[in-house]
């Protein structure tokens, strides 16, 4: 979360003095909170968008998972991430606005890319954002391969997507990203929070 991009194995070794191997790598990646792929030797891994989901959660649980024994350090931990946490909410803002905004072009799938961008250009969950703006993030993702994700997102309710109310305001840009559902061109998406 704090790196807001791919890590290997080696790297994440040298800053954190451990690496995601094993049984903790697989049920990172079967909770969906991780994706890990080989590159080379190494696992390399990044934080899904249910995995930033879980982080934004955990802000707010005030203790850790229960442990015996109880572990004074982890609590007074949790005491201030749920300050922290507060904090966030009270201005409107996500972990990710806090940790930079970089979409790893290589590590996730179009969808994951996709969440990934709005994330950085919503200013809140839900917000809309001009596919004029998100298209440019997806690092040239082939736009027919992102028109299909954002259809069966809206499909499956869990985007919207929408005209412009305002067509005269759209520049060509806003023409050249919009996506045709329903019979008319859509600018703007708002993602459901996962």
């Amino acid at each position: 979360m704090r790196l807001n991009r791919e890590v290997a194995n080696p790297e994440l070794d040298e800053l954190v003095g451990f690496t995601l191997d094993g049984p903790d790598r697989k049920r990172l990646n079967e909770l969906e909170l991780v994706d890990s792929r080989k590159v080379g030797r190494p696992y390399v891994h990044v934080l899904t968008e249910r995995g930033w989901s879980w982080c934004e959660q955990e802000l707010s649980a005030k203790t850790p998972p229960a442990t015996r024994p109880r572990n004074l350090v982890a609590v007074g931990a949790y005491l201030l991430l749920d300050g922290f946490g507060e904090y966030l909410r009270r201005e409107n803002l996500r972990l990710a606005d806090l940790f930079g905004s970089t979409v790893d072009l290589g590590a996730t799938d179009i969808e994951s890319r996709i969440r990934i961008a709005y994330r950085e250009l919503a200013r809140s969950p839900r917000d809309w954002v001009g596919l004029a703006d998100l298209r440019p993030k997806l690092g040239g993702a082939p736009a027919g391969e992102v028109d299909a994700v954002l259809k069966e997102l809206y499909r499956t309710g869990q985007a919207q997507l929408v005209p412009e109310s305002n067509r005269k305001a759209l520049t060509e840009a806003d023409h050249d990203a919009a996506i045709r559902v329903g019979g008319e061109d859509n600018h703007l998406l708002s993602i459901e929070v996962s």
